[in-house]
C-alpha cells in the first residue's frame, strides 16, 4: 500500500504545487501518517509548503466512533462527537470516550470500543473477504471533510473538526487533533483536552510508531 500510494501522492502534489500552490490539500490517501509528510517534503521543495493548507482526513475515525458509541449506547450517531487523535492507522487511532458527556462504559466496554474504532477497517475487508476495503465509508467522511473546509472559506466561522496536521501538541511532528478552519485553511490547531489515564497510556504507546511512520514519508521524498 504504501509504495502504490507514497508515489501517486508524490505525483499529484507535484503537479499542485505547480498549478494549484495555495489549494488547501486534503490528503486521503491511506497511509496517511506517512502520505502527508511526503506531500509536506514535496511542497517544501517547490518552495510552496505552508502547514495551513495541507490537511490528512481522519473523518472516518470519527465516523466510526460516533457509530460504534452511539449503538452501545442506543444513542442517534449524529447526536455523539467524539474526538479521535493520533493518528489514522491501527494503534495511532484514540478515540476520547473519556470526553463523551454522560458516558458510562465498563473497562472491558471501552477497550473493546476502542480497539474497533482502531481497526474498524478491517472488519471491513474481512467482511468483503479480501476483495476490497471501506470505500463508500471513506468516501462519506471525505465529502464531510471537505464540505466543512468549504463552508470555511466561505465564512463560516464556526468549523471545527479533527485532522492530521503539522502539530507541536506532541512530539510528533504531525498529529491529528481538533483544528478550527477559516478562510484560508486551518486557523488553528487546538488542543485535545484532558486524557483519561487509559488514554494517556495509549497515547504514550502510540507516539513511537506514529513517529516511524512519520519518517517513512519523509524519508520516502528525501
Amino acid at each position: 500500500l504504501f509504495n502504490t500510494n507514497a508515489s501517486i501522492v508524490r505525483t499529484l502534489v507535484e503537479g499542485c504545487a505547480e498549478h494549484c500552490p495555495g489549494a488547501v490539500l486534503a490528503i486521503i490517501s491511506n497511509p496517511v501518517n506517512s502520505t502527508v509528510p511526503i506531500a509536506a517534503e514535496v511542497l517544501k521543495s517547490k518552495g510552496v509548503y505552508d502547514k495551513t493548507k495541507l490537511c490528512g482526513v481522519t473523518t472516518l475515525d470519527v465516523c466510526r466512533a460516533n457509530t460504534f458509541i452511539a449503538n452501545s449506547q442506543g444513542k442517534d450517531p449524529n447526536d455523539v462527537d467524539v474526538t479521535v487523535i493520533g493518528g489514522h492507522a491501527g494503534i495511532t487511532i484514540l478515540p476520547l470516550f473519556s470526553q463523551v458527556p454522560g458516558l458510562n462504559l465498563s473497562d472491558d466496554e471501552r477497550e473493546a470500543l476502542t480497539i474497533r474504532t482502531q481497526f474498524g477497517g478491517d472488519e471491513v475487508v474481512q467482511a468483503k473477504a479480501g476483495a476490497g476495503s471501506a470505500t463508500l465509508s471513506m468516501a462519506y467522511a471525505g465529502y464531510l471533510f471537505t464540505e466543512n473546509v468549504l463552508k470555511a472559506m466561505k465564512g463560516d466561522e464556526n468549523i471545527v473538526q479533527c485532522a492530521y496536521v503539522e502539530s507541536d501538541l506532541t512530539d510528533a511532528e504531525y498529529f491529528a487533533s481538533p483544528c478550527k478552519f477559516g478562510k484560508n485553511g486551518v486557523e488553528e490547531v487546538l488542543p485535545f483536552g484532558e486524557l483519561s489515564e487509559y488514554e494517556q497510556g495509549w497515547l504514550d504507546k502510540m507516539l513511537p510508531d506514529l513517529k516511524k511512520q512519520i519518517q517513512k514519508g519523509v524519508d520516502f521524498v528525501n
